[in-house]
């Protein structure tokens, strides 16, 4: 293919996709030194002017004319915003790259970029399935690819490299049948506000007090699953953890704060939202700092993820239809959490609930049901 002549434009009304010129030499320049594209990125650090020149110069002309890598510029509001490109294509599949300028995150550009650039991919180079990567972490990436219908997410243990070092590396594709729209839910944290307490997402400066709630002995007798002793490192894992879970529709975590002080006070979770059998429901666990007892807190976390989770998807709550919770039969805290919240005991299981050393207590489970609901 002859460059810039052969490159196609691709437009949605709103983002255009088409042949990189000298203008955008600057701008990606000074795209490529923010720090979250270095970070995620393989560009070169520090990056250079003579790096932008080459690759917009050299890289991409040679990529169209070759037929080994199909790059575009993307257009935005009238001005260069970022780059796209599609490369290999060997045997029908091939690989999605992109990067975004900082000021247009945010705004669903780089969304319809992919999807621009995927149905080229289907429909101009005959592949049959696309892939994206991107390093652990790099939620943004994620949640864009998540947006244009790529599915099948897995983790790849040193799958990518990294200026001479091997990372942690995410990949899903999409194929040529499949849509190009979510698969699943991607949860949010939504802040909830009520009774002197805060709800809002989990931040790596609550790790020092999610330490000390997870080593507490109580904790420690009812949650056996729980590391012991709980690390600083355990609890940056669980911190970090909880992003992961909201991304994979899985489960949503609120760190309950004091109003006031911002304190983290505990821990409330919606999880099983995924249920293989039935995914209209949701079971919700809980953990309390011990300075936070007493004070009825769980009690009032609790009803506010209850309103949430029976609140529509469509305005912005988990439309769920009901609602579990369970304990064992010698905890009356926990017990009481679920039925000063109007939750029904439906079961007793036997031996149910295993303790750290060996022994098992019976399980009380609850329920609440969103037909229940509104009449409370």
């Amino acid at each position: 293919m002859r460059f810039p002549e052969d490159v196609p434009v691709l437009t949605d009304g709103v983002v255009t996709l088409r042949a990189h010129t000298a203008d955008d030499v600057d701008p990606a320049y000074r795209i490529c030194q923010d720090p979250v594209m270095q970070q995620w990125t393989t560009i070169p650090v520090p990056y250079l002017q003579e790096h932008a020149v080459n690759f917009l110069t050299e890289v991409v002309p040679t990529g169209w004319r070759e037929n080994t890598m199909w790059a575009w510029a993307i257009e935005y509001d009238g001005r260069y915003a970022g780059t796209i490109d599609l490369g290999d294509g060997e045997g029908g599949v091939g690989e999605v790259g992109f990067a975004l300028a900082p000021e247009v995150r945010g705004h669903g550009v780089m969304t319809r970029a992919l999807k621009l650039a995927v149905r080229y991919a289907f429909d101009g180079l005959g592949w049959e399935r696309v892939i994206w990567r991107a390093f652990v972490g790099n939620y943004a990436s994620r949640r864009v690819a998540w947006k244009a219908g790529f599915r099948g997410l897995v983790t790849i243990p040193g799958g990518g490299r990294q200026r001479g070092v091997r990372k942690d590396e995410w990949v899903a594709s999409v194929a040529r049948d499949e849509e190009l729209e979510p698969q699943g839910n991607w949860w949010t944290v939504p802040e909830l506000d009520g009774g002197g307490i805060r709800l809002r997402a989990l931040r790596d400066s609550d790790a020092q007090r999610v330490m000390e709630a997870c080593n507490d002995e109580r904790t420690q007798q009812w949650l056996s699953g729980m590391p012991s002793p709980y690390t600083l490192d355990d609890a940056k894992g669980f911190i970090a953890g909880r992003q992961d879970t909201a991304a994979s529709g899985e489960a949503v975590a609120w760190a309950i704060a004091d109003a006031a002080t911002d304190e983290l006070l505990g821990n409330v979770s919606i999880f099983a939202l995924k249920g293989r059998h039935d995914p209209t429901k949701g079971e919700i666990g809980y953990w309390m700092h011990p300075e936070a007892r007493g004070r009825k807190v769980m009690s009032t976390a609790v009803e506010l993820v209850v309103a949430h989770a029976f609140r529509p998807i469509e305005d912005g709550g988990l439309g769920r239809r009901r609602l579990v919770i369970r304990c064992a039969d010698v905890n009356p805290a926990s017990a009481h959490v679920a039925e000063v919240n109007g939750f029904t005991r439906v079961a007793n299981e036997r031996r149910a609930d295993p303790r750290r050393d060996g022994s098992y207590d019976n399980e009380f489970t609850y329920d609440l049901l969103a037909d229940d609901y509104p009449a409370r």
